[in-house]
């Protein structure tokens, strides 16, 4: 695996019954190394984040295809899934901006692998037909 960004900010969890971002780990509050890993040979991404204080991993997430980022704020970025919703506070733009360009790039990626799979899919099936001396493809 290969980190593709580096950044810092705060890992943030919404808490439905109180209606407000909570720290990912109860009592930790303050700033995590947070890292964009790609695994090359499964072309796979993930979210991993170490407290700066004591090294504890406080994030450590799969991003997957179809995953909704949203840039709330220019330093708060969050995104969910079926259990959560995940919210970055970050220690400034810039780092905010490497993170969303890095995490655009991952999501791009695993977007266009399905994308991809079915336009190879549909020219090999196109191919097919007129191979058999059909002039054209109906789905």
């Amino acid at each position: 695996m290969q980190s593709i960004c580096q950044a810092r900010a705060s890992v943030m969890v919404y808490d439905d019954s109180t209606k407000k971002w909570v720290p990912v780990k109860p009592g930790q509050q303050g700033f995590s190394r947070i890292n964009i890993y790609h695994n090359t040979a499964s072309n796979t991404f993930r979210v991993v984040g170490v407290k700066l204080q004591d090294q504890q991993v406080v994030i450590n997430y799969s991003i997957v295809k179809g995953l909704k980022y949203n840039q709330a704020t220019p330093t708060f970025h969050q995104w969910r899934d079926a259990r959560q919703v995940y919210g970055l506070n970050f220690a400034s733009k810039e780092e905010a901006t490497t993170f969303s360009n890095a995490m655009l790039f991952a999501l791009n990626v695993l977007n266009s692998q399905e994308a991809g799979g079915q336009l190879l899919k549909y020219y090999f099936l196109h191919r097919k037909c007129l191979s058999k001396g059909q002039t054209s493809h109906k789905d």
